[in-house]
């Protein structure tokens, strides 16, 4: 699998730099580098790379005036590149896939392709499977009528959540969140031994989420079913949850049943 990788910087001597220890990874070709935030908006669109390493001060387009700009289109991966600590906050609600601080460290770059790689996987075994249902729909309709639903791809829900909560980036398994709680504009999401605050409404997080893992337990409560370990009846045809830390979250009798299909 060769990652298509664009380079975007307006100086020369980074790019250069860059090239050179990129050279270390066999499976990712650089196929494109842009001295400035316009012409690497048009590089995108028509090369339509894998990868691009985004410098963020730019004359003119920044890094992340570049990303808005692609956003009509299916984007690649970004991996934001810059001098200035402060810009790590935006660059991972930018959804980048990492930030790296010039002059790039051999061994953060190194774990930056190694995620780059995860990505690229999971996004393509999600389109594999896309293309197959697809052909199955077509040649064999009633293949499709039986297939389960656990067998949809899980592929386009995320595994990790960056959260800017108190100055800082927390990056989420989102495996250990045990709920989450809606207020307002932002979410409480629990992992057990924390919790951090999410500015994100609960109908954008759930498009997030696996629907099997995590289920809408009441109006403002997303809870992880895994993390489920007994259920209290209550009044009113209402229950509560007993989570692995010994927290309870209340079901509401409207989502009472759709619970009920996953926890046993």
């Amino acid at each position: 699998m060769t990652i298509r990788t664009i380079i975007v910087d307006d100086e020369k001597l980074a790019i250069q730099g860059l090239q050179l220890r990129l050279d270390k990874f066999p499976d990712v070709e650089v196929i494109e580098t842009c001295a400035n935030g316009r012409e690497a908006i048009r590089k995108i669109k028509t090369e339509k790379p894998d990868l691009v390493f985004l410098d963020v001060q730019m004359p003119g387009f920044d890094g992340f005036s570049v990303v808005k700009g692609v956003m009509e289109i299916e984007p690649p991966l970004f991996v934001f590149v810059t001098a200035y600590e402060e810009h790590a906050i935006r660059a991972f609600e930018a959804n980048a896939v990492n930030y790296l601080m010039k002059p790039v460290d051999e061994d953060r770059l190194a774990d930056t392709i190694d995620r780059v790689r995860s990505r690229l996987a999971e996004k393509r075994s999600a389109e594999e499977a896309g293309k197959l249902k697809d052909v199955l729909a077509e040649v064999a309709p009633e293949a499709m009528d039986n297939m389960p639903v656990e067998e949809e791809s899980a592929g386009r829900y995320e595994k990790l959540i960056n959260v800017k909560d108190r100055g800082q980036i927390f990056r989420v398994d989102v495996d250990t969140i045990e709920h989450i709680e809606a207020a307002g504009d932002y979410m409480c999401i629990y992992t057990g031994d924390n919790s951090l605050i999410l500015r994100e409404t609960m109908k954008d997080l759930e498009r997030r989420l696996d629907p099997r893992v995590f289920q809408r337990v009441h109006r403002s409560t997303i809870v992880n079913l895994d993390q489920v370990r007994q259920v209290k009846p209550h009044t009113n045809g209402e229950c509560f949850l007993v989570l692995d830390s010994g927290a309870e979250v209340k079901v509401s009798r409207s989502y009472r049943d759709v619970v009920a299909r996953f926890v046993h």
